[in-house]
């Protein structure tokens, strides 16, 4: 399902991770993520989200920050996307989290109508950044200690 995420939001090419990687970030010693998967009446999965905590330093409580929601096209509309929402919400409720949040591509109109319809909105103040790749190396290969006092 992962691929078909990646597929549908036009970025196959940019799936590098295996199914080892997502074993061990799952369900290693210290997990980093954790899932859900939705599944049919037939027992069948049609859907997942995964999430990860993450902290606000104005809030001073952890949230749950939802890297993907997906259910397949064919089986869109039956509640299993509400469903995988409202667990992730019970989630906070239960756990004295004040936030729940993720990104939707702009062009994801369907998404975006069904966020919407649940209560959500966009925090259009903010613009999501990303290092990656060249640029990532780039950065993280600088020596930190050299460039103190030059920001």
């Amino acid at each position: 399902m992962v691929r078909e995420l990646a597929e549908y939001e036009k970025a196959l090419d940019e799936v590098h991770a295996t199914e080892e990687q997502l074993r061990e970030a799952l369900f290693g010693e210290r997990p980093a993520a954790f899932a859900h998967i939705a599944e049919g009446d037939d027992g069948e999965p049609v859907g997942f989200a995964l999430w990860f905590l993450h902290f606000s330093t104005w809030r001073g409580v952890h949230g749950i920050y939802l890297e993907d929601l997906y259910v397949r096209p064919e089986r869109r509309g039956g509640g299993h996307g509400k469903a995988l929402l409202t667990e992730l919400a019970r989630i906070c409720v239960e756990r004295g989290y004040e936030r729940l949040e993720w990104s939707v591509l702009d062009w994801n109109t369907p998404s975006i109508d069904f966020y919407r319809s649940l209560g959500a909105r966009p925090q259009d103040e903010w613009t999501v950044y990303r290092l990656t790749d060249e640029a990532l190396t780039a950065l993280g290969s600088q020596d930190v200690r050299a460039q103190e006092g030059t920001a």
